[in-house]
């Protein structure tokens, strides 16, 4: 590989010749080879657009131009906000070898990507004013222009609260939403379905198809709420508490200002954080979002787990409806098919379940005075839920969409079920009901067979009784 030779406060270090970055971004690739997964896009555009509001802040109470070090021309802050939101565009993973290649698994303030942002919008601030962005001075600087009233440990916060905010309501929410609106559509397009009821994976009483789709249905409306509300611990933003929470460096107004930039940008109520020492001290926000994220899960995991039993067979399940075929289910067993997609939803759910105690472990152990030290993980942790359960509800909403009913083995089941005799109670009580029930599982018979057999109710009664329809309702 081609190099250039760049330097910083600890010497020379070698560099790929066609990169954006610099030293410090070379020195975290060097040290930290844990996972060979770098950064989340989505965190690494939230760095782009909080240094862009930072840039903002900057201009406007006039510290970029003012009479500090190396100040800018206006043609310098307008190329530096153009190279920040560029990296919020995702802009530079296609600029060759990918510009954020660190590991998620490094500084634990998230430094080492911090510096990695900083020096490449510096890099391409100074490209789109015609210098060169592999000058030793360039045009617009890493620290004191781009990260001017910042600190790794106010920002890196920030971004990841903008970041899971952000990829919650822009892409979470709705694929919620979506998958509640398909099984929606499903409950009141089976509603005349009758079924077989199952509590303890035993057979119960009646229920229509609607009414289990139904209650899928609001399971996941409740879900896209329970996602709804993890957003907001994230509101409140650290930037402007710098290195402890003080906002030494820093103007009075910048968080505020910062925080409202944001909140512009991306249509969440961002604001600046009520107390900077706790803002910087933990990441309990994150913690409690994710807790909810957790919820989320369940009901993911429950759902798609319903959703493949009742699919189970052709013949020797349940079969109650049927899920699309999608792919080859075996490799020996020629025609099998399998619930692939509900399969892959609940490995994602499982995931993110696990994911729930790094967060938290993350949260507490990485917490000491005035800096949370695991952030990049707790960071790349939390977006992974966010990407795994959004990207699951797609493809359940899409799978429910094709699903079809099969109203034969509904039914089918709802004759044999020995819970029948439950809607006998109030007429013969629940001693004699059980001793029905029990007569009826020993001979073969069923309960209806057995009843008109004993004489048990007049034949109309009787009828009204085991009327399966009527026993899916509550009677006056």
């Amino acid at each position: 590989m081609t190099t250039r030779t760049e330097r910083d406060s600890m010497g020379p270090v070698e560099v790929p010749a066609d990169a954006y970055y610099a030293a410090q971004t070379q020195r975290a690739v060097d040290n930290f080879h844990i996972s060979g997964q770098p950064l989340p896009d989505g965190l690494v555009r939230a760095m782009g657009l909080v240094k862009y509001a930072c840039g903002v802040a900057n201009r406007d109470l006039g510290k970029l131009t003012g009479s500090g070090k190396n100040p800018l021309t206006d043609e310098a802050v307008d190329a530096l906000l153009k190279a920040c939101r560029e990296v919020a565009a995702g802009g530079f993973r296609e600029r060759g070898a990918d510009q954020f290649p660190i590991d998620i698994y490094q500084t634990g303030s998230g430094t080492s990507s911090n510096m990695n942002v900083n020096e490449v919008i510096s890099a391409r601030a100074t490209e789109l004013l015609g210098g060169d962005r592999f000058a030793a001075e360039k045009a617009v600087h890493p620290n004191d222009h781009v990260n001017m009233g910042q600190s790794t440990n106010d920002t890196f916060p920030t971004a990841i609260h903008v970041a899971v905010a952000r990829q919650i309501r822009e892409e979470l929410v709705p694929a919620l939403q979506s998958m509640q609106q398909e099984l929606r559509a499903k409950a009141e397009a089976w509603d005349d379905v009758i079924k077989i009821g199952r509590t303890h994976l035993a057979d119960a009483t009646p229920l229509r198809l609607g009414q289990e789709f139904g209650g899928f249905a609001r399971q996941l409306e409740l879900a896209a709420k329970r996602a709804e509300k993890a957003a907001e611990p994230l509101f409140e933003l650290p930037v402007g508490g710098t290195a402890v929470g003080s906002g030494i460096n820093t103007h009075p107004e910048f968080g505020a200002r910062v925080a409202a930039a944001l909140a512009e940008e991306t249509g969440i109520p961002f604001v600046e954080a009520e107390n900077h020492f706790e803002a910087n001290a933990d990441r309990d926000g994150l913690v409690e979002a994710h807790a909810l994220l957790k919820a989320v899960a369940v009901t993911v995991f429950n759902v798609a787990n319903d959703l493949r039993w009742l699919g189970s067979g052709p013949r020797c399940g349940f079969y109650e409806i049927q899920l699309p075929d999608l792919q080859p289910g075996s490799s020996i067993m020629p025609g099998k098919v399998n619930p692939v997609v509900c399969e892959a939803a609940l490995q994602a759910a499982a995931r993110a379940i696990g994911n729930d105690a790094t967060v938290a472990l993350s949260g507490a152990a990485g917490g000491n005075f005035q800096l949370n030290i695991m952030m990049p993980l707790l960071g790349a942790t939390t977006l992974e839920s966010v990407t795994l359960l959004a990207n699951s509800a797609k493809a359940l909403a899409e799978m429910v969409r094709d699903t079809e009913a099969n109203p034969e083995a509904c039914e089918a089941a709802v004759e044999k079920s020995l819970s029948m005799v439950t809607s006998l109670n109030p007429h013969i009580g629940y001693e004699k009901a059980a001793a029905l029930a029990k007569e009826a599982f020993k001979t073969g018979k069923t309960i209806r067979e057995l009843c008109t057999e004993k004489n048990v109710l007049p034949p109309d009664l009787l009828q009204e009784a085991l009327d399966p329809r009527r026993m899916t309702e509550p009677q006056a």
